[in-house]
């Protein structure tokens, strides 16, 4: 594989971190950190080109806050200038480099792919290969984010480019998450003495940009040795929930055996609620739906969420504009469009109080 270089120069000139900064600002214009860094923005941008090309740019400290939604996570921020702005200098030079690694069968955070595209391939499978996807093998990989190791993902990161200077940048920003007062931790067991050790040497921050990128990286490899090692014809992956077809169960309780010896070289495991069954006894639970061969639901609580939504709004004692109502609830209509959702729709309609229509026409179904 060709490894490229003489991207250093190409990230840190002035005109590609304009360029971040005003890809970074987006919805974002009124935010604390933009006000600020518009203050002195040409002379911020200035001190950030000098710091990379001097070789003193250090990653700032993390803010870190927790989410509840879907599930509880912690959240590590970083300020907007100057981490953010440059995460996106990097992305703007190196996304191409490293989408052209990624196959097909990689969805999360890839630009045209996505849950939906994702959920159209799913149900394009079922409905053309039924009897090639009769048992499905569900996986995911525990604590993901928190596990990937760094000396792995350096040196994936090398498989594609051997510019000294980025690489230095990039094993700066990857060892970063030490940058807080509650950094990522890992447990381990110390083997002699058996004690509980908690170190911070793995992970990358869940809401760092880059991290999107780095997560998909280490794993890019294993994406294109299921698919042209192991010849599995149906495997789909959405960041690290994985789900594989096949024709019967014992092919896909071997190659789970395969599949986590290979992740255990990369120093990731398998969760142990892995999952093989057939596909018409229960659906595929995946990515907010539940795939069949002959249809598709919503799950469950993604459309409770879109039933409170809507009553929430009908409830309010000021009833929003037309357009903005609209815009209130399209996010969680452009779910109802990938699923057979008609009656759920109907339904749902029969409570606004205007007329919305909302084109089907994309729809796979």
């Amino acid at each position: 594989m060709k490894r490229i270089g003489n991207l250093f120069d190409q990230i840190i000139a002035l005109d590609n971190l304009r360029l971040a900064d005003e890809k970074a600002r987006k919805g974002k214009m009124r935010s604390y950190g933009v006000m600020v860094h518009d203050k002195n923005r040409e002379t911020n941008l200035l001190a950030l080109h000098e710091s990379l090309k001097n070789g003193t740019f250090k990653t700032s400290k993390y803010h870190i806050f927790t989410i509840y939604e879907p599930k509880e996570r912690q959240i590590y921020r970083l300020p907007y200038f100057p981490d953010r702005i440059l995460h996106h200098a990097i992305m703007n030079i190196l996304e191409p480099i490293w989408v052209s690694v990624f196959n097909k069968n990689t969805y999360s955070c890839i630009k045209n792919r996505g849950i939906h595209k994702c959920a159209k391939d799913v149900i394009q499978a079922l409905k053309q290969d039924p009897d090639g996807t009769r048992y499905c093998l569900k996986i995911d990989i525990r604590k993901f984010y928190p596990s990937i190791n760094h000396d792995v993902l350096k040196s994936i990161v090398r498989r594609k480019i051997k510019d000294k200077r980025l690489l230095g940048v990039l094993d700066e920003i990857i060892d970063s998450v030490g940058n807080t007062d509650l950094p990522i931790r890992n447990f381990t067991t110390d083997p002699t003495t058996g004690e509980v050790v908690i170190s911070s040497l793995n992970g990358v921050p869940i809401g760092n940009y880059l991290s999107q990128y780095f997560a998909n990286l280490v794993l890019a490899y294993f994406d294109h040795w299921l698919k042209e090692n192991k010849r599995v014809k149906y495997y789909f992956r959405y960041a690290d929930d994985i789900v594989i077809l096949a024709p019967n169960k014992e092919v896909l309780h071997e190659l789970l055996h395969e599949i986590r010896a290979y992740l255990r070289g990369l120093k990731l495991h398998v969760k142990r609620n892995y999952q093989v069954f057939p596909v018409d006894s229960r659906g595929i639970d995946f990515l907010g739906y539940v795939f069949y061969h002959s249809h598709t639901l919503l799950r469950k609580s993604i459309k409770q969420k879109l039933c409170r939504r809507v009553a929430k709004l009908n409830k309010r004692k000021v009833v929003p504009t037309k357009a903005l109502y609209k815009q209130q609830i399209c996010s969680w209509w452009g779910w109802c469009k990938y699923c057979n959702s008609i009656n759920l729709m109907k339904k749902l309609s029969k409570t606004f109080p205007y007329e919305i229509k909302f084109n089907r026409s994309k729809c796979p179904l």
